[in-house]
């Protein structure tokens, strides 16, 4: 509550002064599309960090894309203040901007610019996060991400041995003892993944192929504030001090994002792991980052999930281009993402699994990374 205090007493001045610059300018249809004299029009992106790899990717593809197809572009970097990225978007309001395009940093901190852009007629499409709590999110973009969940668990049950490649169990009983982490709890997607994760590793849990020494296996326990690298690591060390400096081995990490799977496998080379005789731990990730790609390659890391943040700009700008002409955006699902005030149409992707094994032909051979990227 007092966040979003801050941050409507921060951007109160800058709604304001957006309705009463935006309102003369033309409100979309409610058939999902907007006016169609919005040749050159400007759309603002706004983006949650610089900090992660995967956004500067992301919010420059969007913006070449946009740009490439002819429209003003206005990128902005949270630099994962709430505060600031509502500003940025009030901004954006302020300017004119005819769309909206945002990954946010808190899903439920803005519903004041919400409220705002859709007063003046302004169409929000959610970038891969969800915005949450208010009715004026029109599209959201983005992967499946229960599955990206369930794809990361399969990925750890492999590497541990007891699914094969094929995804086939091997009768390997264990028991393996591993540690499950989550991403922030202001982000929405980090509660998909979690669940979709544990949902597939509960089996294994309740058989004891798989056993979690130190109890934490709910959301709050293992959640991770704004997915930080050093936050990890300070929880992974914990960890290893109170459930595992008795001898017990650590076998698998269920980490959702590899910024802090850099972190975890940095807190367990620390406690000795990584050595020939206690070898570290099946270590999962996601955004296939390029440091984390290196150190699969290196054996150290074992999976990441990849998204490719070109096929998500290009049906975010897809998107864009349809309200700013007055079509209706395609969708392919329209049950699965409530914001706790409306289900909000979707366009999802789905995620891959990549390792060792097969980085080169998903990761190379489609060019997102060039060999020398990997070296």
């Amino acid at each position: 509550m007092m966040k979003r205090k801050i941050v409507a007493g921060v951007a109160a001045l800058g709604i304001a002064i957006a309705l009463a610059g935006c309102s003369a300018g033309g409100r979309a249809s409610t058939d999902g599309g907007g006016s169609t004299d919005n040749k050159g029009a400007l759309v603002g992106v706004a983006m949650p960090t610089k900090v992660s790899e995967r956004w500067i990717k992301d919010g420059n593809a969007v913006k070449s894309d946009l740009e490439k197809a002819g429209y003003k572009v206005d990128l902005e970097y949270g630099d994962n203040k709430v505060q600031q990225q509502a500003q940025q978007v009030s901004n954006m309001i302020t300017k004119g901007a005819k769309v909206l395009i945002i990954a946010s940093i808190d899903g439920g901190a803005l519903s004041d610019q919400l409220d705002a852009a859709a007063k003046a007629g302004i169409k929000v499409i959610s970038y891969d996060r969800l915005l949450t709590g208010n009715k004026n999110v029109d599209y959201y973009v983005s992967f499946d991400n229960e599955k990206v969940g369930v794809d990361q668990a399969n990925s750890l049950l492999t590497g541990l041995g007891v699914l094969d490649a094929d995804g086939k169990k091997t009768g390997e009983k264990g028991p393996f003892n591993i540690e499950v982490f989550a991403g922030s709890l202001d982000d929405n997607n980090a509660g998909f993944f979690f669940n979709g994760a544990m949902k597939t590793l509960k089996p294994y849990l309740e058989d004891g192929t798989l056993k979690i020494q130190s109890g934490q296996d709910q959301l709050s326990q293992a959640a991770t504030q704004q997915w930080d690298p050093a936050t990890a690591k300070a929880r992974m060390q914990n960890l290893i001090a109170k459930s595992y400096s008795g001898g017990t081995t650590l076998n698998g990490v269920l980490s959702p994002y590899d910024g802090m799977s850099i972190g975890i496998i940095s807190a367990l080379q620390g406690a000795g792991y990584g050595s020939s005789d206690r070898p570290l731990p099946t270590i999962t990730g996601q955004d296939a980052e390029q440091a984390s790609v290196k150190s699969i390659i290196a054996g150290q890391q074992y999976s990441t999930i990849y998204k490719d943040t070109r096929k998500l700009a290009k049906q975010s700008v897809t998107m864009a281009e349809d309200l700013l002409t007055g079509k209706k955006p395609e969708v392919n699902d329209t049950k699965s993402y409530d914001n706790k005030v409306k289900v909000v149409p979707t366009f999802l992707f789905q995620p891959t699994v990549v390792t060792k094994d097969n980085y080169k032909e998903v990761l190379v051979d489609s060019g997102y990374y060039t060999e020398a990227d990997l070296k």
